[in-house]
């Protein structure tokens, strides 16, 4: 690892150095930064090309230096010689200005150690592209070392080529004399430009129509550096000191086979002896093999044979090159289309972007995105363009990575996200939203992206909104939830509170079904469902959405609806829209169905939690009574249940029956005192004893023991009973639960948390001063068995008048439906149903309430006969 490093430490350090010993002191360096070595072209390789930015706009350039170091080797005379060559060659490049040639962004600059100028963003020469490496940085970089042309790069670029020739043969009247691939350079966008016009040509009679070209007779004892490339040259140049615009054809030639077959050219020339050479050179051409051309395609294998003819006249010129059918390939066609596309006119470029989604396919990947995606961003400045040109870059930004999407395509549609018009930009990015948000970053989606999508539900066009509520569902997964929960929820909610367009409306509430599973359930159930509550309309359409979300939220394993809102605000809510006039009869149907599913839920979920109630109350019953407590504990701490269901019955006992007469009038038959004393003493034998307690006497009434202490009223007053006085009656013994009928003694009236625990009451016999006698169980006797006859509800309730029945007393002829008995109870203080005794409360046995074998079929527990109306009518109330 440290010896790799040490490497990367090295390799660094040299590169650093030779750009500092190469361009200090250069004046280009005042106006911009020199980065890395990325490749190297010119005459021989001798320009180091760097990649850089001008300090002041931060544009990206290139940086052609060339070092004097490596002419050390010459005498003065020669090193002058080259340095003027290439000081020619950049000149003349500089004044010539085409969109084929390479463009010169600052002219050229001589310093002490080096040449240098600026030109526009390179990526390299064909001849580093091709396989030669001199004057590279080492290692060679990867991006040139593993670079392979394309056709359509082939063939654009020979293209160019030969449009760069015609316009130096028509237009300028120039030969370049060195077209050779060091002086084809390709541009960052994959252009092939012409540079090296060291060895140009111009006409001596530029106004004429023929053109007359002057040539220099070869001199071999120059530096190769102040001569052209041998290997290019026609051998006219050699052999008769002549040369035109043909010339540059022959050139052209040799480089078209040099680009099918790996860099090399036609011939190799010995350089030491290059009139013999060219001699051989001549007779080959003359009699060229098919092997020779074996590489080169097909259809233009024939004009290539034509180029290197022997015979300048028989070479086709440059514009007749740029018409041959080998390049009118489509995507050759459509690279040279974006290049003129600066003289076409908006309805020109319209038709060309609509058609171009079609053509980019069949492009290569690097050839789209370093050559027609510049193109295509370069329009965003012509807003009428953009909704031609947004569906292209976006089907570009598809096949690009994360990392090339962030660094090519996101700094220009940034500004696009925020443009209102035309509309249609807005509909483009809506159809591509997964796109932007599965390769756009968090921070841009927040500023940028999710603000797009609010302005289109705020849109004031019916389309946008209804367009942007249908694909919000599509990429919901990819929205962040709190920019869901606080920015796109409301804002959905308000377009379907506020618009008038029914389309909105349902697509909002559909919208909002789609997304339920994204959300949680709180949210859902404190902010959505309210939601529905606040539609004002009412049309089958928005009926069947609150339905469809009341739906998914109650039937979604995630989500769900508690029965507490089942049955406060679910249910009433669904049940008054259900009977809406403008339902047919199967979107009732739905409503019914929902209605019903909910209804069952909640039954169960329910009916579950009392009946686990139930158990649990049972268990803790059984074990009171199967572990008491002993009996000191019972005297140090009387359990507060058992103290007030004392309490309580001695308040019933005491207190005349609710609606029995008159409340002054006293029982005869037994004094409260010797019955206090009485129940007490028993009450503490039957909690020692391990007896079975038996049944409760049907149609009795229910004593109640008196308490020592004053009795306590529902308000916690003290209340007299008439007989005793100040007696205590606990606020405690008024929170008594109802049980169902069970196998205890007393039906069921208990409080919610324990059964009454009567071994405390023993602690009462000190203050009653009872000595501990055996207990006389005859007052319990008296009171709980079924000896006596049985006090009916005629006798406990107020004579009614003959002729007169009372409704309420039939509600309790039939055993069979216990629910119904409740319904007729009157209620009375505190509370607790009038006539508190077990007759009165179908909590306790509905069996109490069955007839006496003896009765007649018709006669009811009272005497009363039943009446045919008074049971209709309860049958039609209660089923």
């Amino acid at each position: 690892m440290e010896s790799m490093l040490n490497k990367l430490k090295s390799t660094v350090t040299k590169v650093t150095a030779d750009v500092t010993s190469a361009v200090m002191g250069n004046p280009v360096t005042r106006e911009f930064e020199v980065g890395r070595h990325i490749a190297s072209g010119g005459p021989g390789l001798s320009w180091r090309i760097y990649n850089g930015t001008k300090k002041s706009t931060k544009q990206e350039v290139a940086v052609f230096v060339f070092d004097k170091k490596m002419i050390d080797k010459y005498q003065k005379f020669e090193k002058d010689q080259i340095i003027d060559s290439l000081k020619r060659g950049v000149q003349q490049l500089t004044r010539l200005r085409h969109p084929r040639l390479l463009t010169v962004q600052h002219p050229l600059e001589e310093s002490r150690d080096c040449l240098a100028f600026c030109t526009e963003p390179v990526f390299a020469s064909l001849s580093n592209v091709l396989g030669q490496w001199d004057n590279l940085p080492s290692p060679v970089p990867s991006d040139i070392k593993e670079y392979k042309l394309y056709d359509v790069e082939t063939k654009y670029g020979l293209l160019q080529i030969s449009e760069g020739l015609s316009f130096l043969h028509s237009g300028v009247k120039m030969v370049h004399g060195n077209l050779c691939p060091e002086n084809i350079i390709l541009n960052k966008s994959g252009a092939w430009k012409i540079m090296g016009f060291d060895f140009s040509i111009s006409s001596n009679n530029p106004s004429d129509a023929e053109p007359k070209y002057t040539c220099k007779e070869w001199q071999p004892n120059l530096p190769p550096l102040c001569l052209p490339n041998p290997e290019y040259l026609a051998p006219e140049y050699i052999l008769s000191v002549s040369c035109d615009a043909a010339s540059d054809m022959y050139s052209l030639g040799v480089v078209m086979h040099a680009v099918f077959n790996e860099g090399k050219p036609v011939f190799q020339v010995n350089k030491h002896d290059i009139f013999k050479s060219f001699s051989r050179q001549l007779d080959q051409l003359s009699s060229m093999s098919p092997a020779v051309l074996s590489k080169i395609p097909e259809e233009v294998r024939e004009h290539v044979k034509m180029l290197l003819s022997v015979t300048p006249n028989v070479r086709p010129d440059a514009d007749q090159m740029t018409k041959i059918p080998f390049f009118d390939d489509v995507g050759a066609v459509t690279l040279q289309y974006f290049d003129s596309l600066f003289q076409r006119d908006n309805l020109q470029k319209s038709q060309f972007y609509k058609g171009l989604p079609k053509v980019l396919p069949k492009l290569p990947k690097r050839v789209v995105v370093y050559r027609i995606l510049p193109a295509l961003t370069s329009e965003f400045v012509n807003p009428d363009m953009v909704p031609f040109v947004l569906p292209n870059v976006l089907l570009i930004a598809e096949e690009c990575t994360k990392e090339e999407y962030v660094r090519l395509i996101l700094p220009d549609l940034t500004p696009v996200f925020k443009q209102q018009e035309p509309i249609q930009i807005l509909l483009i990015f809506l159809q591509k939203m997964d796109l932007l948000l599965t390769k756009t970053p968090p921070d841009d989606i927040k500023n940028s992206v999710l603000p797009m999508v609010y302005r289109a539900l705020e849109a004031p066009s019916v389309q946008i909104q209804e367009l942007c509520l249908n694909i919000i569902p599509t990429f919901a997964n990819l929205i962040d939830y709190p920019s869901m929960k606080n920015s796109l929820i409301p804002r959905i909610k308000s377009a379907c509170l506020q618009t008038s367009s029914l389309a909105v409306r349902v697509n909002s509430l559909v919208c909002l079904g789609k997304i339920l599973e994204y959300l949680d359930k709180w949210y859902v159930i404190d902010e959505i469902l309210p939601f529905l509550q606040q539609i004002p309309s009412r049309e089958p359409a928005v009926l069947m959405g609150i339905l469809g979300i009341y739906k998914c939220t109650f039937s979604h394993k995630k989500l769900g609806i508690p029965k507490e809102h089942l049955a406060t605000k679910s249910l009433p809510h669904l049940v008054s829209l259900s009977i809406d006039n403008n339902l047919n009869l199967n979107q009732f149907n739905s409503f019914m169905m929902v209605i019903r599913d909910m209804l069952s839920r909640m039954e169960t979920e329910h009916k579950t939690k009392l009946e686990q109630l139930h158990i649990m109350q049972e268990q803790q019953r059984s074990m009171n009574i199967s572990n008491p407590l002993s009996q000191a504990e019972e005297n140090k701490s009387p359990p507060n249940s058992a103290c007030s269901l004392v309490c309580l019955f001695s308040f019933f006992l005491c207190t005349p029956l609710a609606g029995t007469g008159s409340q002054t009038e006293e029982p005869a038959a037994v004094s409260t005192k010797d019955l206090t004393s009485s129940l007490l003493s028993n009450m503490t034998s039957l909690s020692m004893a391990n007896t079975a307690r038996p049944a409760p006497v049907q149609g009795s009434t229910m004593s109640a023991f008196p308490s020592s202490g004053p009795m306590v009223g529902s308000m916690g007053t003290s209340v007299s009973n008439g007989f005793n006085p100040a007696m205590g009656f606990q606020t405690g013994g008024m929170g008594m639960g109802m049980r169902p009928a069970g196998p205890s003694l007393y039906g069921g009236m208990a409080t919610t948390t324990s059964t009454p625990n009567f071994g405390s009451l023993t602690q009462n016999q000190g203050t009653t001063g009872q000595t501990n006698k055996p207990p006389d169980m005859s007052a319990l006797d008296s009171l709980f068995t079924s000896n006596k006859s049985k006090v009916t509800l005629n006798q406990i309730g107020p004579k009614a008048p003959p002729g007169t029945s009372s409704p309420w007393l039939g509600q309790f002829n039939s055993p069979q439906n216990p629910q119904t008995q409740m319904q007729g109870v009157s209620v009375g203080m505190g509370g607790v149903p009038g006539g508190f005794g077990m007759q009165a409360n179908p909590f306790f046995s509905p069996q109490n309430f069955a007839q006496p074998a003896a009765a007649a079929p018709s006669m009811n527990p009272s005497g009363i006969k039943h009446s045919a109306s008074v049971n209709n009518d309860l049958k039609d109330l209660f089923g």
